[in-house]
């Protein structure tokens, strides 16, 4: 598909997040697996080991853990501004698990999309975006590496 087949948007942070200070966007993770499964072998491992630390270094955000009788074990992640996301965890480690729940952690919730421009401001400048050649004077004439004197 081409780039303009995608879906696109200016780049910009949840509610100016990290300008004041910063709110994880995070609000609740939900741990489905299974009690039985080989699949699920590596979620039960997580879980006794990681999850307690998790749970520490993220205050702000709720840990459920529930066993169900499922095939497919899932980390179902929930953000501030609605959005929900499910990953399947099957037959991964406990390593890879941590991993995907710190990146789970650190999104802001929003799809990921093409950005647009790489700068893009609400309020934009009449003047124009400033450069050091902007107050020249042009009877000066383009700029010319210097001359070195003969010794």
């Amino acid at each position: 598909m081409t780039a303009r087949g995608t879906p696109s948007r200016f780049l910009r942070s949840v509610l100016q997040n990290g300008v004041g200070r910063y709110v994880c966007q995070l609000k609740r993770i939900t741990i489905i697996f299974s009690k039985n499964a080989q699949s699920s072998l590596g979620v039960r491992d997580f879980i006794e080991d990681g999850v307690v630390d998790y749970a520490k270094k993220n205050p702000g955000t709720v840990v459920y853990v529930s066993p169900q009788s499922c095939r497919i074990p899932k980390i179902v992640a929930e953000y501030l501004n609605g959005n929900v996301r499910e990953e399947t965890v099957t037959c991964k480690t406990a390593q890879q698990i941590s991993e995907l729940v710190s990146k789970l952690t650190n999104q802001s919730g929003l799809d990921i999309i093409r950005i647009r421009k790489p700068f893009h401001t609400d309020n934009p400048s009449i003047q124009g975006q400033w450069h050091p050649f902007t107050n020249r004077p042009p009877f000066i004439g383009p700029i010319k590496p210097q001359k070195q004197d003969p010794q």
